[in-house]
C-alpha cells in the first residue's frame, strides 16, 4: 500500500530546506526526499517526528489515499465564499 504525503508542501510553506528538515529529526537529507517522491515509507517514529516538526497531526502529512491538490482545494474554497 502506497502512502502518500505533502512533506513538501509543508517545508515550502515554512521555507525549510530538506537538509533542515533531516537534521530536525535525525535522518540523511536524501531520506526527505526519498520520502517525497513516495520511493520510502517512513516509520511511525519518523512520521511523528516529522509531524511534531511543523505542529501538526501525522494525518495533515501522511494517507493513505491521495492528497487532494492545492489548486483544487484553493478553487473550493474560492467556490465557498
Amino acid at each position: 500500500m502506497n502512502i502518500h504525503n505533502r512533506i513538501a508542501v509543508f517545508r515550502a510553506e515554512r521555507g525549510t530546506s530538506r537538509r533542515e528538515l533531516a537534521d530536525a529529526v535525525g535522518v540523511n537529507p536524501q531520506t526527505i526526499g526519498y520520502l517525497e517522491r513516495g520511493d520510502y515509507k517512513p516509520s511511525l517514529e519518523l512520521a511523528m517526528k516529522i509531524a511534531a516538526y511543523f505542529d501538526v497531526a501525522v494525518e495533515h502529512l501522511f494517507s493513505f489515499q491521495p492528497f487532494q491538490s492545492v489548486a483544487v482545494a484553493l478553487r473550493r474554497a474560492d467556490a465557498a465564499e
